[in-house]
């Protein structure tokens, strides 16, 4: 693996961790992490409980903002794939899958610091 390649597994593996820690101290209880749905339809970054809404969270982790927001990533069709693996998610794991809500988990790490933004309920 290239030395690009490798920077961004870790910066993304970084941001995830950074993401459940942050999203549990939201109070929304995080239950799943990189579920990956069978037949290989896709993966939730995480999946949480937030009173009676399924959280599906999708993380997304930049070192800078040169090719714009972390929530510019997330677009309608990522969007709505995710509600789709969240009513996946709830029939397999027996649980109801309404309401539902779709948050993205937006960091921007850069010299040492941290910057979280939290979109809950992404249309």
């Amino acid at each position: 693996m290239d030395r690009w390649a490798e920077y961004r597994r870790k910066l993304g593996r970084r941001g995830e961790e950074l993401a459940a820690a942050y999203l549990e101290h939201a109070g929304i209880r995080v239950v799943a992490r990189n579920w990956r749905a069978p037949g290989g339809a896709g993966e939730i970054d995480i999946v949480g409980r937030d009173g009676p809404f399924l959280v599906v969270a999708e993380v997304k982790t930049r070192g800078s903002l040169r090719y714009g927001h972390p929530v510019e990533a997330i677009n309608a069709g990522k969007r709505r794939r995710l509600r789709q693996l969240g009513r996946s998610w709830a029939r397999l794991h027996g649980c109801p899958p309404w309401p539902l809500r779709v948050d993205g988990v937006c960091l921007l790490v850069t010299d040492g610091r941290v910057f979280v933004s939290h979109e809950r309920g992404m249309a």
